[in-house]
């Protein structure tokens, strides 16, 4: 069974800085491309950052300069670096392993951005 389990979210004020883990199980990585979604209450979920099997990356304009997508093969892992962290990026993150007409979501993980 596919897993992909999200790690790193929590508690941060404005400005601070989080990075976000996802490790994915039981599928081969380097042919997946990945990706960041996150959903705020009472929205949809939007794509955050997405990264293809070859390296390639592009990122919603709201996090542009601001997050930075990466993953390492060697580890089966996906990472997202938040910086710069603002109230409006407040919202549950989940990572999505997408391959032709698979695709596979973890569980999520909740980000908070508070004073």
């Amino acid at each position: 069974q596919v897993q992909l389990v999200e790690s790193g979210g929590g508690l941060v004020q404005p400005g601070g800085s989080l990075r976000l883990s996802c490790s994915a199980s039981r599928i081969t990585f380097t042919m997946y491309a990945m990706g960041w979604y996150r959903q705020a209450p009472g929205k949809q979920r939007e794509l955050v950052a997405h990264i293809t099997s070859g390296g390639d990356t592009k990122y919603a304009d709201s996090v542009k300069d601001r997050f930075t997508i990466s993953r390492d093969n060697a580890k089966n892992t996906v990472y997202l670096q938040m910086n710069s962290l603002k109230l409006e990026d407040t919202a549950v993150y989940y990572c999505r392993a997408a391959l032709q007409y698979r695709e596979y979501w973890g569980q999520g993980t909740q980000v908070t951005v508070s004073s």
